[in-house]
């Protein structure tokens, strides 16, 4: 874990238990690179509800809910894989990753490319990284870029009054 990713986690993780948050997160980039860094949390068994790993695209539509024809390197994409993380895991918040690593271009992409998508129970939206570097530099600053995101969503409720707009959550 980088010096950046276990402060953004630290960060997290104190938010977290403190605002009884239920934290998700979908990667699609960065194979369980993510839930293994948000899992190190301290108290993670507690606020950290789950992450998925979906590369197949019928996984992603069946699953995660993502709409036939989507681009799976889009911001589009992104987002969808972060509602549906949300919903999967009945979460406050659900961070996620999609884009292509390299060396090699993919679909009409450059290496580099991705997309960071976020969503709660009000909103949701998107982040567009073009990142340099070999494979593993790009996984590595994606894994960095989505703990950061990961723990600013969080951190938003941290600033709301203790009891105003809690997490409202709907298991089934």
């Amino acid at each position: 874990m980088s010096e950046t990713q276990s402060t953004d986690v630290d960060r997290l993780s104190r938010v977290a238990r403190k605002r009884d948050l239920r934290i998700a997160v979908v990667e699609s980039l960065t194979s369980g690179g993510l839930a293994h860094e948000i899992g190190a949390g301290e108290g993670a068994s507690n606020w950290f509800a789950g992450a998925m790993v979906a590369y197949m695209t019928d996984v992603k539509q069946h699953l995660l809910k993502v709409a036939p024809g989507v681009d799976p390197c889009s911001a589009e994409c992104a987002e969808q894989l972060a509602v549906g993380g949300l919903e999967l895991f009945a979460a406050d918040i659900c961070v996620s990753t999609t884009g292509v690593g390299g060396p090699d271009p993919e679909d009409g992409h450059p290496p580099g490319t991705v997309y960071l998508g976020w969503a709660n129970q009000h909103q949701h939206g998107h982040e567009h990284l073009q990142l340099d570097g070999d494979p593993e530099e790009v996984l590595t600053a994606t894994v960095d870029a989505a703990s950061r995101l990961l723990r600013e969503r969080a951190e938003r409720f941290d600033h709301l009054p203790e009891g105003a707009d809690a997490p409202t959550r709907n298991l089934v």
